[in-house]
């Protein structure tokens, strides 16, 4: 396999983020992926960071820097992971969270947390095999 480069995301990488997430989640169109990194792009807490092979994107993560009561130090949330298919079992996605993993050791950060859906079973396994552990359900309610 070719070169493996992780960079942050710039707008020409809009369409090819895109592209990855309706491989790897539910429906967005293009048009709210390009609203919301266009808004991340604006608050330096979010961060999003591209693999690239031969000049195209593969996969990418997205982040967000956060405070909690319990984590005065900061912790650095993985809002989405994601990579090609036939790009997978190749060692990006573990390249792309090593890449997160130095951002909040920079940031002073004491905690690298995401969440999973419960259906998406290999990426549990994936996170596991990285050491994260599974301590909690997720809730949320759309408003």
């Amino acid at each position: 396999m070719s070169a493996v480069l992780i960079r942050d995301i710039e707008s020409k990488d809009y369409l090819s983020v895109a592209s990855v997430w309706h491989e790897a989640f539910v429906p967005l169109t293009d048009e709210a992926l390009i609203t919301a990194c266009k808004k991340m792009e604006g608050d330096s807490r979010y961060r999003i960071f591209v693999a690239e092979v031969d000049g195209k994107v593969v996969g990418f993560v997205s982040t967000v820097e956060a405070l909690a009561i319990n984590l005065p130090d900061g912790y650095i949330k993985v809002n989405s992971l994601a990579v090609l298919p036939k790009f997978r079992r190749r060692g990006i996605g573990k390249m792309l969270m090593a890449y997160v993993e130095e951002l909040a050791k920079e940031r002073g950060s004491s905690l690298v947390e995401l969440a999973s859906g419960f259906q998406r079973t290999e990426a549990h396994e994936f996170y596991e095999r990285l050491g994260y552990q599974k301590t909690s359900f997720r809730f949320n309610k759309r408003i």
